[in-house]
């Protein structure tokens, strides 16, 4: 019996009993699209929280104060037994940004933006109110740092620092909420009763893994917000932009000199800050969100693993109903291997159509927006999941096929 005997008597097979193979290969369908479309939105979340770390470009440093013990960069400073001991970790100033812009000190830092930020403000202007998710206070330089262009209007100046002048640049988010059509560029938003005049809008930048709109925010001279809203406390951390990314090192080597000698880092004192680089950020989120997307596959194939089940539950039934026939068969010459090939090609045949089917509905729905995520479909992950299907139709089929052709004739003659 040729091999397309074989498919043709196995597709005779299936379409016997269409309402089964139908529900057998659902099984397989819903399992291989979920892979897929699990691994996509692993894969989207992951794409999209590396966009918004690498928009604050890949020469900005961020230094931020320690806040918990311990390694990895988050150590609380000890006390000394000498003299001028420190009882605890010394806040960022605005005195130490100042440190760090001196070229003198730290000639490969092109920029120093001391941040300061309040969250979830009221803003509203002329009956509409919005909540604006963060309010930042910082220099003018912090806008080319953290890569945040302005579509209207302009930025703030040193001026209006000095002056502490009540200015600010607002988000897409903030002025679609606030201002709807109208050009915020020049009029005056009242942000937790204090009024700001809006002189610039910024580029809109998109939500940042779905868990935060980053256009939901509102930049203002560091002092003004200072004075209206934070108070003179200290910083909440320090924007510093490297000449250039192979300055990245030479700066962040810098910025840990000047600030160890400003904070008395030494001996047995640890250090009470931290400085960050987008390259180790980088890092450290791929390897969690490889994780994160690895634990969604391995959920979403054990549906696969179910489907399998049923293939071995549907064929078993198959054997058992078609006993008699596979008897004829035998009786007249049909070899082991015709009957054994019969079964595999069918129970192939179910988890290929299903695997294909799951394939296509993976692709549609990764056209659509998923918790917040556009999902992005990994083609490996196509691959392997339709690989894997097909290997479960042969692997869970090859038991019911083998109990099919190790039947011997005069038994399944006599089978009723």
């Amino acid at each position: 019996m040729s091999a397309v005997e074989i498919v043709r008597f196995a597709v005779r097979g299936l379409a016997a009993n269409k309402m089964r193979s139908a529900l057998t290969t659902l099984g397989i369908l819903i399992g291989v699209a979920a892979v897929i479309l699990l691994v996509a939105v692993g894969e989207g979340s992951s794409q999209s929280i590396q966009r918004n770390i690498q928009q604050l470009g890949a020469n900005t440093l961020t230094v931020s104060s320690s806040t918990g013990g311990g390694g990895g960069g988050f150590r609380m400073a000890r006390p000394q037994e000498d003299s001028g001991p420190r009882t605890q970790a010394r806040p960022l100033t605005v005195d130490d940004a100042r440190a760090l812009a001196d070229k003198a000190a730290a000639p490969h830092v092109a920029s120093v933006s001391p941040v300061v930020s309040a969250n979830a403000q009221a803003a509203t202007y002329d009956g509409a109110s919005h909540p604006i998710q963060q309010v930042i206070g910082t220099y003018p330089s912090y806008f080319e740092a953290s890569n945040k262009p302005v579509a209207k209007g302009a930025y703030f100046f040193n001026d209006d620092v000095l002056a502490a002048r009540k200015v600010v640049v607002i988000g897409q988010t903030v002025a679609e909420n606030l201002f709807g059509p109208i050009d915020p560029v020049g009029k005056q938003i009242t942000v937790t009763g204090v009024p700001f005049t809006v002189v610039g809008v910024l580029k809109e930048a998109g939500s940042a893994g779905g868990f935060q709109d980053a256009d939901d925010v509102a930049i203002a001279p560091l002092t003004s917000v200072q004075q209206s809203l934070t108070g003179f406390g200290p910083l909440g951390q320090i924007l510093v932009k490297a000449g250039s990314a192979a300055d990245v090192a030479a700066a962040q080597a810098e910025i840990t000199s000047v600030l160890d000698q400003r904070h008395g880092v030494g001996g047995t004192v640890a250090a009470d800050y931290q400085i960050l680089n987008q390259a180790t950020l980088q890092e450290t989120v791929s390897a969690a969100t490889s994780t994160f997307t690895v634990l969604l596959a391995a959920v979403a194939a054990i549906s696969l693993l179910v489907g399998g089940i049923g293939i071995t539950n549907i064929m078993l039934v198959t054997v058992t109903e078609r006993t008699r026939e596979i008897g004829i068969r035998k009786a007249i010459g049909a070899p082991r291997g015709a009957i054994l090939g019969q079964f595999l090609v069918e129970a192939t045949l179910l988890s290929l159509v299903g695997g294909l089917l799951g394939v296509a509905i993976a692709v549609v729905g990764a056209q659509f927006t998923i918790a917040g995520i556009t999902p992005v479909v990994v083609p490996s992950s196509v691959v392997l999941a339709l690989g894997v299907s097909v290997a479960i139709g042969l692997f869970f089929g090859s038991y019911p096929a083998n109990r099919a052709a190790r039947l011997r004739p005069i038994e399944a003659l006599r089978f009723e």
